[in-house]
């Protein structure tokens, strides 16, 4: 059994050198970047007590980004202090990543595989599913694969596109055929996941949902923030029991 989705992988690995490039294909992320990296610092720094006045604030912190693309989330973690591990299932993805990660100076494990192969054994505080189980086969699988990667009282974090008419407008119709952010075909609409049915899926994990937000983009400020509208791009906290 596995969860990866071949026609996903080839997708991205046809793109994969462009992960860096803050203008390229993958603009939006780099946009959605540091609103993402915010807030998976504050909810560390609650749940773990940590001193947000440390200059390495996620220090001690081990960290596992699943579906981490060319590591746009690994290294802004990594240079808070996190022990940070990253894997995907492109090879040329994760090349791209180890190549960029040197060039920064970051110590960063990176792995070509998946979470239900079982190649990692050790067990992390965080796991990051961003923008990744709209794109797997076999959600059960994927997930009970990341949970069992988990540290009890661990938390994980799932970002992804609700199931809804506004998102295929805005994620598809909008930043695929007319703002042309994306390339055409990145998503696909009937993959897209409501809050309701990830959380019922996790609950069966042992795992609570801890916070549920909605990421909402303001075109006046060209920024992404907080909001309660969660009927486009979402963030779910979980904390293992």
């Amino acid at each position: 059994m596995t969860t990866i989705n071949q026609e996903e992988i080839q997708k991205f690995s046809k793109l994969a050198d462009q992960w860096w490039d803050a203008n390229g294909k993958f603009k939006p992320l780099h946009a959605f970047n540091p609103i993402r990296i915010k807030y998976i610092i504050d909810k560390c720094a609650f749940h773990f007590d940590l001193n947000k006045d440390q200059k390495n604030p996620l220090h001690g912190i081990k960290i596992l980004d699943i579906g981490c693309g060319g590591g746009l989330v690994c290294e802004p973690l990594a240079r808070l202090g996190a022990d940070v591990t990253g894997i995907d299932a492109s090879y040329k993805n994760i090349e791209i990543a180890k190549i960029h990660s040197k060039k920064s100076d970051l110590n960063i494990k990176y792995l070509n595989t998946s979470p239900e192969k079982k190649i990692i054994t050790e067990k992390f505080d965080v796991i990051l599913n961003l923008e990744v189980v709209e794109h797997v086969e076999n959600l059960e699988l994927f997930l009970k694969s990341a949970s069992d990667l988990l540290k009890s009282n661990g938390l994980m974090f799932i970002a992804t596109i609700n199931r809804t008419f506004e998102s295929y407008i805005k994620a598809i119709v909008g930043a695929e055929y007319i703002l042309r952010w994306l390339p055409i075909g990145t998503h696909d609409w009937q993959k897209f996941l409501k809050p309701s049915e990830i959380e019922k899926k996790i609950n069966e994990l042992n795992l609570v949902k801890r916070e549920l937000n909605g990421l909402k983009f303001n075109i006046f400020n060209n920024k992404w923030n907080l909001s309660k509208d969660c009927s486009v791009n979402y963030i779910m906290v979980f904390q293992k029991n």
